[in-house]
């Protein structure tokens, strides 16, 4: 195979404030034509960092101390911005993990997916557009032939996630990276997507990155992994001796499957609910998007919502924190009817209830400090200021594993993406509340730390009696923490019920979709799936 990619002894600094700290120390690495390298490591491990670097970027505030890093023989570190831009999204493109923060607002999706192949001079406007619509229906998006010209806030996460691989792979580049590309996707939608990434880049043996926390991914997806932990590289194999003999411990840590299980449970308290919904219809505009919805949450316990992108999972959260009005049905909290509007309802009633959103980069200002981010609902609900304020900063930050001395004056872009998560959960905590809405609050977390915020949810439940609405398309979180399961499906709710029923058979049809569709740490897996699905079909 012919060598496409090389990176030796780079190291690469990071500043925060006047100091600079190594955040890539020393790592080398090699790809060649039709291979596909998994990155995996904890959040901060210096993946994105080094993904990004590959095709000649450096992130603002960071800045490359030593080492080299060639594209198909061109060295890019210290290559002029015009030669970059030739490269970029040509030859090589780039699949970032948090789509919401990447696409344009004020842009159609289509606009913005024909820019590179037409600026580059690869197809005509009309070709870009029909190659859109055939990357649109491979992707498995809805309408492919019309979605192209809605806006990115007018499609679900996992839709836009989608749309943004598709734009990738317009100009059929030599290498792309991939950035937790299926973060977003829900397990039956992960399936097609990570089928049509290993067709493209096994059709015109094009090379990949393939940064990940989801190891079963990584075991589809990879031929060889390489293991970063601090900016350094642990261990480099072939995947399938990486997954029967991890030669470092740190390495088996990650490969061990998740065994969180909640603390047991007093029996649930009696009364009504904490949060009931009856029979909620909603629509944006004159598009239905939930028909009967009809869930409830019981005081001081986990209700998972799980389902395919565009199910209506989000669109529920939405309009029990006021920000979409049903159009009929019925939404009680603490035994009282929920005023439809956000801004109709009082500062208690909004302390009460809190959302922890899916996109940490969208959710939070990134001209704020971390200690405005978390002050300013310290002294809006509980009108904390000076030394108590300070001192409750600090502690929240101890609780979700973020050293006060280090982070409290950092600004959003200078945390990972699992620490900016993190973040968003402390500012939901900060107002004590008495329900919390999670939507996908794992699902940019590595396992490690996704294990790490389950425990910590539950020992916040435990302590505060606080309940939780958890929005998800992880079905191992679902069993980890959950003690009511809810199936949605094209705005329905299709099943629901305790945990254990659910999870046993028989299922729904659709539920055992789901089930099915779930990855496993075996390199065989996807393929024996897909086969005995078009067997099937």
């Amino acid at each position: 195979m012919t060598k496409l990619l090389e990176i030796r002894d780079l190291w690469l600094e990071g500043r925060s404030g006047d100091d600079w700290h190594q955040i890539v120390k020393g790592v080398s690495l090699e790809l060649a034509r039709g291979e596909v390298l998994g990155l995996i490591g904890e959040s901060g491990a210096g993946k994105s960092t080094l993904g990004l670097t590959a095709m000649g970027h450096v992130r603002p505030g960071c800045r490359i101390t030593s080492g080299s890093v060639t594209f198909d023989g061109q060295e890019l570190v210290g290559a002029r911005a015009e030669e970059l831009r030739k490269l970029r999204g040509r030859r090589i493109a780039y699949v970032a993990q948090s789509s919401a923060a990447s696409f344009n607002p004020a842009w159609r999706l289509m606009r913005q997916h024909c820019e590179a192949p037409v600026r580059h001079g690869v197809m005509t406007r009309a070709e870009a557009e029909a190659e859109a619509v055939r990357l649109y229906t491979e992707m498995r998006l809805p309408n492919p032939d019309e979605i192209g010209f809605r806006f990115p806030h007018q499609v679900s996460g996992g839709q836009l996630q989608r749309a943004m691989t598709a734009m990738a792979m317009a100009c059929k580049p030599d290498l792309i990276i991939f950035d937790e590309p299926t973060t977003a996707l829900d397990v039956t939608t992960q399936i097609e997507v990570l089928s049509a990434i290993r067709d493209i880049v096994r059709t015109h043996n094009a090379a990949a990155i393939y940064i990940t926390h989801d190891l079963a991914v990584v075991a589809q997806m990879a031929d060889r992994v390489k293991v970063l932990l601090k900016g350094e590289e642990v261990e480099d194999a072939p995947v399938r001796d990486m997954l029967t003999n991890p030669r470092e411990d740190y390495t088996r840590s990650l490969w061990a499957v998740r065994d969180f299980q909640p603390s047991p449970r007093d029996p649930a308290p009696d009364g009504p609910p904490l949060l009931q919904i009856d029979a909620v219809d909603a629509a944006y505009g004159t598009q239905k998007v939930l028909e009967k919805v009809s869930l409830s949450v019981p005081r001081g316990r986990t209700v998972a919502v799980v389902g395919e992108s565009g199910s209506g999972k989000s669109t529920t959260a939405r309009v029990i924190m006021g920000l979409l009005p049903p159009s009929s049905g019925k939404v009680t909290f603490d035994g009282a009817p929920l005023p439809a509007s956000l801004g109709a309802r009082p500062r208690r009633l909004l302390q009460r209830m809190q959302m922890i959103h899916q996109m940490a980069d969208t959710a939070l200002n990134p001209r704020h400090r971390i200690r405005e981010i978390l002050g300013r609902p310290l002294e809006f609900y509980l009108g904390l200021r000076g030394k108590a304020k300070e001192a409750r900063i600090r502690e929240l930050l101890t609780e979700i594993e973020l050293a006060p001395d280090t982070f409290i004056d950092r600004l959003p872009g200078e945390l990972s993406g699992g620490q900016k998560q993190r973040l968003c959960i402390a500012r939901a905590l900060a107002a004590e509340p008495e329900l919390i809405i999670c939507d996908e609050v794992t699902s940019a977390l590595d396992q490690l730390v996704a294990e790490g915020i389950l425990r910590l949810l539950d020992r916040i439940q435990r302590e505060r009696g606080i309940s939780y609405l958890f929005i998800t398309h992880d079905l191992a979180t679902v069993q980890a923490i959950a003690d009511h399961v809810v199936v949605m499906q094209h705005g329905r709710v299709i099943e629901q019920g305790d945990k254990a029923r659910i999870f046993s058979p028989q299922h729904e049809a659709y539920t055992e979709l789901l089930l099915s569709s779930v990855p496993q740490m075996d390199p065989d897996w996807l393929d024996r799936l897909l086969a005995s699905r078009q067997a099937a079909s």
